[in-house]
C-alpha cells in the first residue's frame, strides 16, 4: 500500500492545527491519509457508568506523596536507579520507601527534557537487528508490540504485559541511554478535551498536537524533540515508511475523564475492570491524539504511547490498592478458544528476547520485588 501525502499551506486562520499560527507565518504542512491508521475499539461513556458498581474504598496511590518532587540532581536519582537494580536482582523492594513515578506537572524541567532526550537516544541507536522491520533501537519495542498484539489485546493479559512492556522501555532507557531520574506519568484526566494545550505537546518535549483536518487527515509532525521522524514499522502488519503524524479530536480526549476511570475502577472483578478500561479511557486516549497513536499494532511509534501507558497502569494500580488480594489473583481468558483457556498468575510475559521473560504473578503487584514502584498519587 502506498501511504498519502499532501502538502498544504497554512495561512492565517487555516484550521489544522490545535496551536495557534500567527497570520503572518506561513508554513507548509505535511498531511498524511488517516484510513491506514484505523482505530481502537471503544465503549461509550455511558455504557461504563451504567454498569459501574458501588465503590466502597477510596480509590488512589496514597497516602499521597509528599516528599521531594521529581530527582533534579543526577546524585540523589543515580542512587534510586541502583536500588532498583539491586531490588529487582533481589526479588525484593522496600515497600516503604519505592521509587516514585511522578505526574508530569509536579516533573521538573530539567527532568523532562531528560526523559525525552532518552527516549530520542534510543532512536538514534542502531536496531539489535533481531526485530522484523526495526531500523533503530527504539523500534526494536515498536516491533515487540506490533508482532504480539494479536495475544496482548482485548484479553486478560493485557494490564500485566503492558506494565511489563513499560518496564522493558524504562531498562532500555536507564541501561542503554544512562537515564537516572525518577520515571513520569501524565494524569490524562486533567487535561481531558484539551490534550493539544498539555505541555508535554511544545516543542521543548514531545513536539505538538495539531488537529485532525476536516477532510480526514493527520498532520506529519516537524517540530519538537521527535519531529522530522520517519518510522518503519506498520502501519498495522507492515513495513511502510511513514510520518510521525498526529491528529488530536478532542471530542474524544474529553471522555477521558476521572468518572470514567472511576466507573471502570468500580468493577470488583479483574477482566471486567480490565475490559472496560481497555475499551474506555485507554482505546479514547489512543483515538484522541490520533493519526500513529489510534493504529493498535504500532502505535509505540508514538513516543507518547507510553506517557499514555503510564497513566493506564496508574489506573489498574489503584485499582488493586482498593484490595490487596487484587495483587496475587486475576481472572479472565489467556486466548482465544471456546472455552478458552482461564488466565493464572503463572502466565509467561514475554517481549520475544528484547529482555528476559518473566510472570504475571511477578509484575501483579508493583512492589514486590520484581517492580518497585508507585505513582506521587
Amino acid at each position: 500500500m502506498r501511504f498519502a501525502l499532501t502538502s498544504q499551506a497554512l495561512v492565517g486562520a487555516v484550521a489544522v492545527s490545535a496551536l495557534t499560527v500567527p497570520r503572518a507565518v506561513e508554513k507548509r504542512l505535511t498531511l498524511i491519509d488517516l484510513k491506514q491508521f484505523g482505530s481502537f475499539p471503544t465503549i461509550s461513556p455511558q455504557q461504563a457508568h451504567a454498569e459501574a458498581e458501588p465503590i466502597t474504598n477510596i480509590l488512589g496511590d496514597g497516602p499521597q506523596y509528599t516528599g521531594n518532587k521529581s530527582n533534579n540532581h543526577k546524585g540523589p536519582a543515580v542512587a534510586e536507579d541502583e536500588v532498583t537494580s539491586q531490588a529487582a536482582a533481589a526479588g525484593s523492594c522496600d515497600r516503604n520507601n519505592p521509587n516514585v513515578r511522578f505526574e508530569w506537572r509536579n516533573y521538573s524541567a530539567d527532568d523532562r527534557k531528560a526523559f525525552v532526550n532518552a527516549i530520542k537516544c534510543l532512536i538514534n541507536k542502531p536496531s539489535s537487528g533481531n526485530f522484523q522491520g526495526a531500523q533503530n533501537r527504539y523500534e526494536d519495542l515498536v516491533s515487540v508490540h506490533q508482532q504480539l498484539t494479536p495475544n496482548i489485546h482485548q484479553r486478560a493479559v493485557f494490564l500485566p504485559w503492558h506494565r511489563y512492556y513499560v518496564s522493558v522501555f524504562e531498562s532500555l532507557m536507564r541501561e542503554e541511554c544512562g537515564f537516572d531520574r525518577a520515571f513520569p506519568w501524565w494524569d490524562e484526566t486533567l487535561d481531558a478535551g484539551k490534550f493539544a494545550q498539555s505541555d508535554l505537546f511544545t516543542d521543548a518535549y514531545f513536539g505538538p498536537l495539531p488537529a485532525k483536518t476536516s477532510d480526514n487527515q493527520g498532520t506529519c509532525i516537524q517540530s519538537g524533540t521527535f519531529g522530522g521522524l520517519t518510522l518503519h514499522v506498520g502501519p498495522g502488519s507492515g513495513f511502510q515508511d511513514h510520518c510521525l503524524a498526529r491528529a488530536v479530536d478532542e471530542s474524544l480526549t474529553g471522555t477521558v475523564t476521572a468518572s470514567f476511570v472511576q466507573d471502570c475502577n468500580s468493577r470488583t472483578s479483574y477482566d471486567d475492570m480490565r475490559g472496560c478500561q481497555e475499551l474506555g479511557p485507554h482505546a479514547y486516549g489512543h483515538n484522541g491524539v490520533g493519526a500513529v497513536m489510534a493504529e493498535v499494532q504500532a502505535s509505540p511509534g508514538d513516543p507518547i504511547f507510553f506517557m499514555h501507558h503510564l497513566f493506564v497502569d496508574h489506573s489498574f494500580r489503584i485499582w488493586q490498592n482498593a484490595d490487596a488480594s487484587r495483587t496475587t489473583t486475576i481472572n479472565g481468558c489467556a486466548d482465544t478458544n471456546n472455552p478458552c483457556t482461564p488466565i493464572t498468575m503463572d502466565y509467561v510475559l514475554t517481549s520475544n528476547g528484547l529482555r528476559p521473560d518473566t510472570t504475571i504473578g511477578n509484575v501483579m503487584d508493583t512492589l514486590g520485588g520484581y517492580l518497585c514502584y508507585r505513582y506521587d498519587y
